[in-house]
């Protein structure tokens, strides 16, 4: 997960809070992530409470959690380089590698064996589906040989479904085997928009990268050219979110739904034309621009169904 705060630790919570990135406000965005598809499904906040939707909005849960733990644990080496997340390598090391390793496996199977019984109940065995997706894709992302997060843009599209994109589906497939165009849309526009700021956030850990020998974007295509290309993507993102929205709701909901992603696209823009006069963008700076938009952004997507239907 890119590093968005900074939360000092203190004992033993606060280095598995650390651990799994739910730092304020994080877990708020990982909510939404777990229950967007469920949101659009159902299009009231009842609907959400169906015992079948809340075992998949936990397996979701439990399943980023586990991948973002395993994340932190392999990325030690190179958030030791790092001096905004150093203190990431921090927490797994007080946590324990070892302990923090079984911990992910122990959240990732039970993830697993919720989405299962969700199929069992439900009949619709998509959501068991998506939860293996997701399982892999956070161990192909983290895990040698493949290593998706040093795979350049790989790494990024890799991410995006993991925590947004197949999530999405694993929930609303534990209300609705019937995806309308228009939901298609909206929740692939929001997983696109996460793969472009996957690919902004990677900016400011190019020297960290270089060192560690991990070709994130950043390390492998260079400062300038991947704000470039996080801009197209997340231009791209808005267009398909907004298309989706407008399709079913109208123009209106568009702005409500849309706007604090569009401003953060601009803020990307702003990054890119200051890298490119030689002003290197910072973890600190782009976490102070970018925080509250995305977590305005993401519980507009959520909120959107739920309000306008």
């Amino acid at each position: 997960m890119p590093g968005l705060t900074r939360t000092p630790t203190r004992g033993l919570w606060g280095d598995l809070v650390v651990l799994h990135r739910l730092e304020h406000p994080l877990p708020v965005m990982y909510v939404c992530y777990a229950s967007w598809g469920a949101c659009y499904a159902t299009g009231d906040v009842r609907g959400l409470l169906h015992p079948p939707v809340l075992l998949a909005i936990l397996a979701n849960l439990l399943l980023l959690i586990g991948g973002l733990a395993l994340n932190n644990i392999v990325d030690v080496p190179t958030d030791r380089q790092h001096k905004d997340k150093a203190y990431l390598s921090s927490a797994a090391l007080r946590v324990g590698e070892q302990k923090a390793l079984w911990l992910a496996l122990t959240e990732t199977a039970a993830g697993l064996i919720l989405s299962i019984v969700v199929s069992v109940v439900t009949g619709r065995w998509i959501v068991a589906a998506m939860a293996l997706g997701i399982a892999l894709l956070h161990v192909l992302y983290n895990v040698r040989p493949v290593r998706l997060k040093g795979r350049g843009l790989a790494g990024s599209i890799a991410f995006g479904l993991s925590v947004v994109a197949l999530p999405s589906l694993l929930s609303h497939g534990a209300v609705s085997q019937t995806l309308p165009g228009w939901v298609l849309a909206v929740l692939a526009g929001a997983s696109v928009l996460a793969v472009g700021r996957t690919v902004w956030w990677s900016a400011p850990d190019r020297a960290a990268d270089l060192i560690s020998g991990v070709a994130t974007p950043a390390a492998r295509y260079g400062v300038p050219r991947t704000l470039v290309l996080s801009c197209l993507i997340l231009l791209s993102g808005l267009v398909l979110l907004g298309g989706g929205l407008w399709a079913h709701f109208g123009f209106v909901t568009v702005v409500a739904g849309a706007l604090a992603h569009a401003v953060f696209t601009g803020t990307a823009v702003f990054q890119l034309l200051r890298a490119t006069r030689g002003i290197a963008p910072t973890a600190s700076a782009m976490r102070r621009h970018a925080l509250l938009l995305v977590l305005a952004g993401e519980l507009s997507i959520a909120l959107v169904p739920l309000l306008a239907s």
